[in-house]
């Protein structure tokens, strides 16, 4: 856990926000500035800085990450029409928050490419 890591603060409870989804590993929250109408985060409850901080260690609790962006999917109801699961790593890639994060965007058509 890292002190100054909105995300970590958001595990410890120190920030609450609107949560989807939880287990002892995965935290899943509405986005606060949501660029689809569903528009969750999933993150590891262990402070992970980047996609290029992970190991082999972490290959059980990175496919738990996606199955839980599926499982959401499905509980929102977006499975079928469609979502996108998104990990951006560093400034250059669109990362803002520096602990590891998938978002799940969904309903509505998604354009490529990205931008």
């Amino acid at each position: 856990m890292t002190e100054d890591c909105l995300f970590c603060q958001m595990v410890a409870g120190t920030i609450k926000p609107d949560t989807v989804y939880e287990d002892d590993d995965i935290l899943a929250f509405r986005d606060i500035h949501p660029q689809s109408p569903v528009h969750v985060l999933i993150i590891p409850k262990r402070h992970i800085t980047t996609l290029n901080d992970i190991t082999d260690a972490d290959t059980s609790l990175m496919g738990r990450l996606l199955l839980t962006a599926k499982q959401i999917a499905e509980k929102m109801e977006i499975a079928e029409s469609g979502y996108r699961a998104v990990i951006s790593c560093n400034r250059g890639g669109g990362q803002s928050v520096f602990h590891l994060h998938a978002h799940l965007l969904g309903g509505r058509r998604m354009k490529w490419p990205p931008g």
